[in-house]
């Protein structure tokens, strides 16, 4: 029988934390949901789903320590997007020392996948700074590194482009990227939770599944319903709108994630992964409005 824990979910009004939230609810634990804006109406989907949610800032080391008060776990996530890169990495370590204050029994951090390996991409870096503070801290941790989202194509730089048959990114049609849905980030961190002391100083890279771009417009037709082509943005202008996201789209094309996905859904089946087939058929493309 599993223990049911508490656990206290930072960005649990995003979408990573989001799914974190709601995995660690449907399996029984007791979520406690650090927000900024603990009035928006994503905190009170999560508040009605059972989650208690409480005001808080990862730069506020106080409110951190205040929220984890009388919790075992907690799941630690920053965003460069939102924070920028230093302020991100200030913040990750910030908290992480408020976690250690505050006792907390297992920290899990929420990284990227190969962070770990001098990738050069800035958004990596910042986070990997982060993971070698949780690990230098001598408290129980887990780094949790997911490899890129599959919900990227259904993301507001994007779904306009797909609205209109087009799918778009910056990656050779036939080069391989591996994905991962945000239900399988929340599973697969609720069997971090499940399994705690066996998981203890452990990094995981994870996945769901790997395929071309092409292979994915090709899905995503038969999902929506109607013929989506794939279109490769020229690497100068992707560079244009974001020189981090370019140098990231370069990596992915030079060496890309390496993930052993069988291995990976073989040790951890608790998890029900999901292929890009199933997250596109679970999709509600409706999203997307009327065929033009």
């Amino acid at each position: 029988m599993t223990t049911k824990r508490s656990v206290l979910v930072t960005g649990g009004t995003g979408q990573q934390g989001g799914a974190v939230a709601r995995a660690l609810l449907t399996r029984g634990h007791r979520v406690r949901a650090l927000t900024r804006r603990p009035d928006s109406e994503a905190a009170r989907q999560l508040a009605s789903a059972g989650a208690e949610v409480v005001a808080g800032d990862l730069g506020d080391t106080a409110s951190v320590v205040k929220a984890a008060k009388d919790v075992d776990t907690m799941f630690l996530m920053g965003n460069s997007y939102e924070a920028g890169l230093e302020e991100e990495t200030r913040q990750g370590i910030l908290a992480a020392d408020a976690a250690k204050a505050a006792g907390i029994g297992h920290l899990i951090y929420s990284s990227v996948a190969d962070a770990n390996k001098k990738t050069g991409i800035p958004h990596f870096e910042s986070k990997y700074l982060v993971e070698n503070h949780v690990a230098g801290l001598g408290i129980p941790y887990t780094i949790s590194a997911p490899v890129a989202f599959m919900e990227n194509i259904v993301a507001p730089w994007s779904i306009g482009a797909l609205s209109q048959g087009t799918y778009a990114f910056a990656m050779p049609a036939k080069r391989v990227l591996q994905l991962v849905t945000l239900l399988d980030i929340g599973a697969f961190v609720a069997a971090l939770v499940e399994r705690r002391e066996r998981v203890f100083g452990k990094r995981f890279d994870f996945a769901g599944d790997e395929l071309s771009g092409e292979d994915q417009a090709k899905i995503l037709s038969q999902a929506i319903g109607r013929p989506i082509n794939y279109q490769e943005i020229p690497i100068a202008v992707a560079r244009q709108q974001n020189e981090d996201a370019a140098l990231m789209f370069e990596w992915f094309d030079r060496i890309g994630y390496d993930v052993d996905i069988a291995a990976l859904h073989r040790d951890f089946p608790e998890v029900g992964w999901h292929s890009f087939a199933d997250w596109a058929r679970e999709f509600d493309w409706s999203v997307l409005g009327p065929a033009s």
